[in-house]
């Protein structure tokens, strides 16, 4: 008698299957059928396909250096996937910021001495400087060949020779770069909307009083929104050199008319410049070893 052994079939019922040989038909009977294979190699099973579907088991929606992880981001002006000139646009503002701090302690250096002030003008566009100007002029020393009205020149061109950046921010962002600065300070915000409504008020009137010097970011704000207001570049160079160069030949003039007073002023000054200078360099080290500090846990605390 053939020998016949228990094996569970695919619904959990027994079958007894024989051990005697078999023919081909049984062995075509028995083959694979092609919705088992397909099975196996297809897609999987339901709980397979969810398994795939479910948040996060992707590769790269966990890699932390994708660019939709750093880029979308509040903190950033865009509201959109940076391009090259945002990413430009952005070196650009970092480099402006570093610029000033490493310019203020040559500014207390230059103001240090009378023969330092065209320097002082022409290199930083200062107005403090075009008022001392003004009174070495009054007081008969100002012994340079050039004509004082050249070193105003010379100073309207160094003073504006980054604020097309803002402009370009402006134009790639809107007001994203005000966001920026506001933070998540109510205050700051609140401000920056205050100008803002000014700026807007004032139309192109607001170039000329953006120098005005008062505790408000009247210049960056002005020159931001007419970049977002789409004004041509050109227009705005004009404008801002314009408006520059009246306001330094306007402390140039207030400061002539004042005269004694401001060289007294000056020569006091003169004896601690040095130590002001000293002083600023300490503290603009200190400003970039801390900003690196942070940078660098930032990172540590991501990785």
């Amino acid at each position: 008698m053939p020998a016949r052994a228990l094996v569970f079939g695919p619904a959990g019922s027994l079958d007894h299957v024989s051990h005697e040989p078999r023919g081909a038909e049984d062995a075509v009977q028995d083959a694979p059928r092609d919705d088992v294979v397909l099975h196996e190699a297809g897609e999987g099973t339901d709980d397979d396909r969810q398994d795939r579907d479910r948040p996060g088991d992707d590769a790269s929606d966990g890699d932390p250096g994708t660019a939709q992880d750093w880029w979308d981001d509040p903190a950033m002006p865009w509201k959109h996937r940076p391009g090259r000139s945002d990413i430009s646009c952005l070196v650009w503002m970092g480099a402006l910021g570093v610029f000033s701090l490493v310019m203020m302690p040559l500014r207390a250096w230059l103001l240090g001495a009378p023969s330092r002030i065209p320097a002082l003008v022409a290199v930083t566009g200062s107005r403090t400087g075009s008022a001392t100007l003004g009174a070495l002029v009054r007081e008969g020393d100002y012994r340079l060949v050039v004509p004082w009205v050249l070193v105003l020149v010379a100073g309207t061109v160094m003073s504006c020779k980054f604020d097309w950046v803002y402009w370009w921010a402006g134009k790639l962002w809107g007001r994203g770069m005000i966001e920026v600065w506001a933070g998540r300070s109510e205050r700051a915000r609140a401000r920056y909307e205050r100008v803002e409504r000014w700026a807007d008020k004032a139309g192109w009137v607001g170039m000329l009083l953006a120098y005005v010097p008062i505790p408000l970011p009247l210049m960056a704000v002005v020159f931001v929104l007419a970049g977002a207001n789409r004004m041509s570049v050109r227009r705005f160079v004009a404008m801002d050199c314009a408006a520059c160069f009246l306001w330094l030949l306007g402390f140039t003039v207030i400061g002539y008319a004042v005269g004694a007073p401001i060289t007294s002023l000056l020569a006091g000054y003169a004896r601690i410049a040095n130590y002001v200078a000293i002083v600023l360099a300490g503290v603009v080290f200190v400003v970039a070893l801390t900003g690196s500090w942070r940078r660098a846990r930032a990172q540590g605390a991501k990785g």
